[in-house]
């Protein structure tokens, strides 16, 4: 489900003014939650959300900015200090953790959540170079969970991993399924108002999916509905002054009992037109 959406102008980064955008999304989720969770990719690398976060008790992993200081407090990590993560055929996967401080001034190494830098690397097999030219690239993510909370290091960063493609899958299907890239004014507030109806409209079908229709389906996208059931009700004909609804005998049955193909909805002729 989409809790909250915001129409910005071109010109306005991906990373600015997103501590009042989390905080709409965290005003918007239900009552009784005993924690909440938040994963987001480098646009919410904000040292003032992050900061309210660690305020609320909310614990956090978003990937970190590759500022020149932290790229260099990662290289000059000692071999001895990387560790395995996962096996892949054409690269080398590892992770260690960083003890970095940013040099923004407002964080302490000593503060109550302190956080968590978290590097990986990724190292080609055989010494091929990767497609960027490089021959060894560095992540990293942030964090203000600690061990007992969230598990070690690595258990963290897949973690932070499971986020992949959730939101571009929701952007996808608003732009491309849906009508969200077909803005249809020049005035701001109209588009606006036309992005929040297909939020809505998304949030309804993701309902929809989930009480009305049997599991294999609750991943289904917009399109294989329309494929499947939105649009095989029925075909809507007039002819003679009647208006008939042709469907199939399985709809039929479902809507009217007895095995019937064609529905008369009758209306009065309009006379002299």
């Amino acid at each position: 489900m989409i809790v909250v959406d915001e129409f910005r102008d071109g010109n306005v980064p991906a990373g600015s003014g997103n501590r009042r955008v989390v905080e709409k999304a965290i005003a918007a989720l239900p009552g009784g939650l005993d924690k909440i969770y938040l994963r987001g990719d480098s646009a919410l690398y904000e040292h003032d959300l992050m900061r309210w976060l660690d305020e609320q008790a909310i614990g956090y992993a978003i990937s970190a900015d590759m500022s020149p200081q932290l790229a260099e407090c990662i290289a000059r990590l000692p071999q001895d200090h990387w560790k395995p993560d996962q096996e892949e055929t054409d690269a080398i996967r590892e992770w260690a953790e960083v003890n970095y401080l940013p040099s923004d001034g407002v964080w302490r190494k000593d503060a109550v959540s302190p956080r968590r830098y978290l590097a990986i690397r990724i190292r080609p097999r055989q010494g091929e170079l990767l497609r960027d030219g490089n021959r060894v690239r560095h992540f990293c993510i942030v964090t203000n969970r600690s061990d007992p909370d969230g598990g070690c290091g690595l258990d963290l960063i897949r973690w932070h991993r499971q986020k992949a493609g959730t939101i571009e899958h929701a952007h996808d299907v608003l732009m491309n399924e849906l009508a969200g890239a077909a803005l249809p004014s020049q005035k701001f507030g109209a588009n606006a108002a036309w992005l929040r109806l297909n939020t809505i409209l998304y949030n309804l079908l993701s309902a929809y999916k989930r009480v009305g229709l049997p599991e294999e389906l609750h991943t289904a996208r917009p399109k294989r509905l329309r494929f499947l059931l939105l649009n095989t009700v029925g075909k809507v004909v007039r002819h003679a002054r009647e208006t008939l609804l042709r469907c199939t005998r399985e709809i039929a049955r479902a809507l009217a009992g007895p095995p019937r193909t064609r529905f008369a909805l009758k209306r009065p002729a309009l006379a002299g037109v």
